[in-house]
């Protein structure tokens, strides 16, 4: 006995003949036909009574048809079931731009795999524009990105902030910069420090060239993301401009690698989003790693605004 003889069976009681049953069901009427009879040869049963104009359900058939529906109504449950399971395991794919990835991603990470045992998560780090388009074309499922208050996000991502901070200059704590309270703009230019810049494509990037207002320092490193950046630091190579949030609780800064000194005169926020998708269901597993996310920083020692989802424009 198949499924699909029952499913048969109830097109048939619900359309009232076989002909409207094979159509609905895309089958040749003989191929219907043939597909009943063997399950009434194995259940002994005459489950359809033919006549010239037609066949409909037989009153035997119809004496069956609540275990036939029951047996339907569970194998809908069961494939449901397995749909939901399969939706939980699933890989889940993070592009971040990796400027908060140690502090904030690591245990975020950590935590989910705690509760989603068979759940991969896959980090892929990549620049903003990357991140978007994959969202929007469903290569990712999340996205970690950092935006400039006043900096414009789609309209199609739901855009939720985690963190909010300063941008900070990371340092070595022997450097000649470290016994400054702040360090100014011109301080990154005289050359005393290289400074490591992130390429063209980051945030950072962006801030640095605003930061300097156009000038170049004497010497300069680029490199991609922060966390080859803050590398590059601790192996004494220069200084480099990374959000506050980057850098505090990073590995490196707890154990002694690395420190920060603020700059001098810079108001400017640095804002870490999360962002996924706004159409289309979102499997449980990922809603739940958004959420965890969400809960670590509400939690998180780096001051940040009140909950909510929107563009990096919120007050």
């Amino acid at each position: 006995m198949r499924i699909e003889q029952l499913e048969y069976i109830a097109a048939v009681t619900r359309l009232g003949s076989l002909r409207r049953a094979a159509e609905e069901l895309h089958l040749s009427q003989p191929a219907l036909s043939e597909t009943v009879r063997n399950l009434e040869r194995e259940l002994g049963v005459d489950l359809l009574e033919r006549k010239r104009s037609g066949a409909t359900i037989s009153v035997e058939g119809r004496e069956l048809l609540p275990h036939i529906a029951s047996v339907i109504e569970a194998v809908d449950r069961l494939r449901g079931a397995a749909g939901d399971q399969h939706r939980v395991s699933r890989m889940i794919r993070l592009g971040t731009v990796n400027t908060a990835t140690v502090p904030l991603l690591i245990p975020a990470v950590r935590e989910f795999r705690a509760t989603h045992p068979v759940t991969q998560v896959e980090v892929v780090g990549a620049q903003q524009a990357e991140i978007h388009r994959a969202l929007l074309e469903g290569g990712f499922d999340l996205g970690l990105v950092n935006c400039l208050r006043g900096d414009d996000v789609p309209p199609s991502l739901e855009s939720t902030e985690l963190l909010r901070g300063r941008p900070v200059v990371c340092l070595r704590p022997d450097s000649p910069l470290a016994a400054r309270p702040t360090v100014s703009a011109a301080d990154l230019l005289d050359g005393r420090e290289p400074l490591i810049v992130m390429r063209s494509g980051y945030l950072m990037h962006r801030l640095i060239h605003r930061l300097l207002a156009g000038r170049t320092p004497s010497f300069s490193y680029s490199t991609d993301g922060a966390e080859m950046g803050k590398l590059m630091v601790a192996e004494g190579l220069g200084v480099t401009v990374l959000p506050d949030f980057s850098v505090i609780g990073d590995p490196l800064e707890r154990g002694g690698a690395i420190t920060h000194r603020p700059l001098a005169d810079e108001v400017t926020e640095v804002l870490l989003m999360i962002q996924r998708r706004r159409s289309g269901s979102v499997p449980r597993a990922v809603r739940d790693l958004h959420e965890l996310f969400v809960r670590r920083a509400d939690t998180s020692a780096t001051p940040r605004a009140p909950r909510g989802s929107a563009g990096a424009t919120a007050p």
